[in-house]
């Protein structure tokens, strides 16, 4: 296959290896095929359905791994779902009457692109995939080939994604400055909600990460500064289910032993509770374009402090997300190693033809390789039945 122009964009939330993989794709073209152009879609489908990309330059091109020192994304990222023809007419991304589908596709004749490489979720990648099929169909000749971003890290058959690992990191971070406010109050409540809206997977690797800072750490016991107090008491994800009666009379006990409880909440945790709750007080339930309940709305964190509060008899509670925190930091040394890998593999696909979303593959042996797009799904759970978890939940003495 012959490559002329290669397009990039990034789409979805953000996670620490956005600005990393754009620098990655467009460094290792410029080692194996500089010839080829490079063009990037501002604000990813949005910019595609509007027509709206820059030419990157030889000047970026020689400055690529800048990139990799910062989080975000250069090019910007949106959520459009090509498939959600209303939602694309009401943003005004495409006319009445049009099929985003179409119009997307249309641009990328226009402007003449071999390859379009795709950073994103599950979300980010089906819709390329429901675009490769319509141009597959239309007789036109384009090889998708998307790489896995989400800090959740919860992509099918996918093994690690991209910038879960820095995300995890950076929520420990969070958790170290925030756990300091336990002694600005008698008997305080703490909540640390973490972003993880069908996965628990990032909330676990948080507080695994922050038990490992907490275990480098001297103690005073003699002025007050105790491990016990700076520990997690309980860590709640979607994959498992609750007594929060129970937890109430265990965290009670915590609160009046210590005068403090810190929780580590994934924000997708107790939401069917909150939105049935919610619908049947006849309050509407804020969706986004892909259907996903709108979490910042519903403030999964303010109704399980709520659960507690008064049954554990706190006097002051704090509520504080680190997902923006997180999900906005640059990549660490190991995600930028696996970024290094699968963006150098994605344009050796590329430049072949093969199309798919680049990944550890954990139904193939975790062999790295395009996979299928139809085999890729969201919302992979996290396994709780893994020892790391079954051990860290003993340590702080919550029950399974």
């Amino acid at each position: 296959m012959t490559v002329h122009r290669v397009a990039l964009l990034t789409a979805g939330g953000f996670a620490p290896c956005l600005s990393s993989a754009v620098g990655g794709l467009i460094g290792r073209y410029t080692e194996v095929a500089p010839e080829v152009e490079i063009i990037a879609y501002q604000h990813g489908y949005h910019g595609l359905l509007k027509g709206d990309s820059i030419v990157v330059s030889p000047e970026v091109r020689e400055q690529a791994g800048i990139l990799h020192g910062f989080g975000g994304s250069p090019i910007g990222n949106s959520r459009v779902k090509l498939t959600n023809v209303a939602d694309c007419v009401k943003r005004g991304l495409v006319k009445e009457g049009e099929n985003p589908l179409e119009v997307a596709a249309n641009q990328l004749k226009a402007d003449g692109v071999d390859v379009l490489h795709t950073i994103g979720g599950d979300d980010t990648n089906t819709s390329a995939a429901d675009l490769a099929a319509f141009l597959e169909v239309n007789g036109y000749d384009l090889t998708v080939v998307g790489l896995p971003k989400t800090i959740d890290n919860d992509i099918v058959p996918i093994k690690q994604s991209l910038g879960a690992w820095s995300a995890a990191e950076q929520a420990s971070i969070f958790a170290q400055n925030v756990i300091g406010e336990h002694r600005s109050s008698p008997r305080m409540l703490i909540v640390h909600e973490v972003m993880g809206r069908g996965c628990g997977w990032l909330t676990a690797a948080a507080a695994q990460k922050y038990r490992e800072w907490l275990d480098t750490l001297q103690w005073v016991p003699g002025i007050g500064l105790t491990r016990d107090r700076w520990e997690i008491h309980a860590v709640y994800v979607p994959e498992a289910s609750y007594d929060l009666d129970a937890e109430a009379v265990r965290l009670k006990k915590v609160m009046d032993t210590i005068g403090n409880v810190n929780i580590f909440l994934s924000e997708g945790a107790g939401v069917p509770e909150i939105v049935k709750e919610m619908e049947e007080a006849g309050q509407e339930v804020g969706r986004d374009a892909f259907g996903h309940v709108k979490l910042d709305e519903i403030n999964p964190g303010v109704w399980f402090a709520q659960q507690f509060a008064d049954r554990i008899e706190a006097e002051k509670v704090m509520v504080q997300k680190s997902g923006y925190f997180s999900r906005s930091a640059r990549a660490n040394l190991q995600d930028i190693q696996l970024i290094k890998s699968m963006t150098d593999y994605a344009v050796e696909c590329a430049l072949r033809g093969e199309a798919g979303v680049v990944g550890h593959d954990e139904e193939d042996g975790g062999r790295l390789k395009a996979i299928a797009f139809p085999r890729i799904e969201g919302h992979k759970a996290f396994d709780i039945t893994q020892p790391w978890y079954i051990q860290m939940l003993k340590d702080i003495g919550q029950p399974r």
